[in-house]
């Protein structure tokens, strides 16, 4: 669970009906034929924009914005660095064995490449061919939200348009004015809502995961050729804890190393998976 997306969420939730109610009522904001107009206008919009399997990943790309994955880059350098020493051991055919017990697609995959005898460049560029598409698939993704936060306003304005010319006919009523121009105007505030505090972060999270992942990746590409070169388990070792921040090589060190003696490279032991 993502505390920062729950939480600032929460907050947001508050923030708003807190500063409704110390001036006003929650029901003087609550007009159905606006809701119909910006919220249905907008999903129309998105429709017609998209293929239905497209839309229907919608679900799944909200959780993902609420949801960490479990697994973490820490615990992923010390898989693969128990995958090393296991292959300096007892030789990359002996990682055939570990394929059917990894979560990580990613890395299971890869692993079948190297115990095949593929080349290290065809390797590279198989992963990496997959990681690209990767991306291409994230950015399709935040492409729906991102243009979810520029139709709901859009909406809002014609509903606010459709409000006004209304309005223009009722002039002849100046009691009914006030009341008129409010409801023209809540379409408006309806798509500032749903673009500003539920389309754009969550596209923007979309993105801050998705480069999160493509950079995991990237780290597992390099112990993955690791492995396949036969690369002493601690070197490798050293190089991805490179892909980590300072805050991020600490918790490693103190999950994985402490109390560590240093070992010759011949006497490396498996452990299990994390």
């Amino acid at each position: 669970m993502d505390i920062a997306t729950i939480g600032g969420f929460i907050f947001g939730v508050v923030c708003i009906v807190v500063s409704i109610l110390l001036d006003g009522t929650l029901r003087s904001f609550y007009n159905v034929p606006s809701i119909f107009i910006t919220l249905g206008g907008g999903i129309a919009s998105i429709v017609i924009s998209y293929r239905l399997s497209e839309l229907a990943k919608i679900p799944k790309l909200i959780g993902k914005a609420f949801f960490s994955k479990q697994s973490t880059p820490e615990e992923t350098i010390k898989l693969l660095v128990e995958l090393s020493q296991k292959a300096r051991r007892e030789g990359l055919l002996a990682l055939e064995s570990e394929q059917e017990k990894l979560e990580d697609k990613y890395i299971s995959q890869s692993l079948q490449l190297i115990v095949d005898g593929v080349e290290p460049d065809t390797v590279r560029d198989s992963m990496e061919l997959e990681l690209a598409n990767l991306e291409a698939r994230h950015a399709k993704g935040q492409g729906i939200f991102k243009n979810m936060a520029g139709l709901f306003p859009a909406w809002g304005m014609i509903g606010t348009l459709i409000g006004l010319i209304n309005l223009l006919g009722k002039m002849d009523d100046p009691s009914s004015v006030g009341p008129a121009m409010a409801v023209a105007l809540i379409t408006t505030f309806y798509g500032s809502i749903l673009a500003n505090f539920i389309c754009t972060p969550i596209a923007n999270k979309l993105e801050v995961k998705s480069k999160e992942e493509v950079w995991e990746k990237e780290m597992i590409i390099e112990g993955i050729l690791s492995i396949q070169a036969g690369e002493n388990p601690r070197i490798m070792e050293h190089k991805l804890k490179t892909f980590l921040s300072p805050e991020q090589k600490k918790k490693y060190d103190e999950l994985y190393l402490k109390g560590e003696e240093p070992k010759r490279e011949t006497s490396y032991e498996s452990a299990p998976v994390q």
